[in-house]
């Protein structure tokens, strides 16, 4: 395999703090092109701080990060991000929303065609005929939709996605799980994503490979591969044994992380006579 041509990000001894707190220590990480990663942790474990760093938003303290080989040294159009507050511009209506993205990957083309392209994006999502809507009047869930579908006209090669179904319902977050695997699924070339979650029934259903942060700082401590082919059905899954296995190693990683913790504040306590 060649892997210069599949190279996505590159992570390498990343570690960043806040003031006197370290998110994030020593961090290695490799995404494939086209490859759907999840990074799964708890609160404080510097999900957001490093799907920031990937987008350019922020600066590695230490270490580097590569994107297709180049260092990335700022935001680009070429990694776009959703957050969890889906971010539209309340003052635009929903096609003003994505016709503002066509800008800047298509500015050759005039008002007119953004607009008919924004609508066409808008459907993709399943939000055909809101185009003359704002985002107020709209549900949360549409809204993500809407945010959703202005990353995607940004045309970028990479979608970082920060826990954007986090504020959703049940039903509302299940079928945005699979209306973003949908479209991922099916992109010529397929686009490398990097989704945020602290659910693991989500990251388990809907990545290729999830990779697990500890906190206090953030660092990986485990990496599942997830085996299951594409399209994926929800009730075979999450009632398959394969799935169970895998949320018991997830839990497995999770609860040696926090014994490893106990275990250090002790000895610290320990050093200390009649502490």
């Amino acid at each position: 395999m060649n892997t210069q041509a599949t190279a996505g990000f590159s992570v390498e001894g990343v570690s960043f703090s806040y003031g006197k707190g370290q998110i994030l220590a020593g961090i290695d990480l490799e995404v494939r092109q086209g490859e759907f990663l999840c990074l799964l942790g708890p609160s404080g474990s510097g999900k957001t701080t490093l799907q920031r760093l990937l987008a350019g938003l922020e600066t590695p303290e230490q270490g580097q990060i590569t994107w297709k080989g180049d260092l990335i040294t700022g935001p680009s159009s070429e990694r776009g991000m959703v957050f969890q507050d889906y971010s539209l511009f309340p003052w635009l209506n929903l096609a003003d929303n994505i016709a503002m993205a066509l800008e800047k990957s298509a500015p050759e083309l005039s008002r007119k065609e953004r607009l008919e392209i924004a609508s066409d994006y808008l459907a993709s999502v399943g939000l055909a005929g809101t185009s003359k809507q704002y985002p107020f009047q709209l549900s949360g869930g549409m809204q993500q939709r809407a945010a959703i579908a202005r990353a995607l006209a940004l045309s970028s090669t990479a979608l970082l996605l920060d826990e954007p179904f986090g504020a959703l319902d049940p039903l509302n977050r299940a079928k945005l799980q699979d209306l973003l695997t949908e479209i991922w699924s099916k992109a010529s070339p397929r686009k490398t994503v990097v989704f945020v979650t602290h659910d693991v029934e989500e990251a388990i259903y809907i990545a290729d490979r999830v990779v697990v942060l500890g906190a206090s700082p953030g660092r990986i401590i485990g990496e599942v591969k997830v085996p299951f082919l594409r399209p994926r059905h929800r009730r075979d899954i999450l009632r398959s044994p394969e799935f169970h296995r895998l949320q018991e190693e997830i839990s497995n990683y999770y609860h040696s992380d926090v014994l490893e913790h106990i275990e250090e504040v002790g000895a610290v306590h320990g050093d200390g006579e009649g502490i």
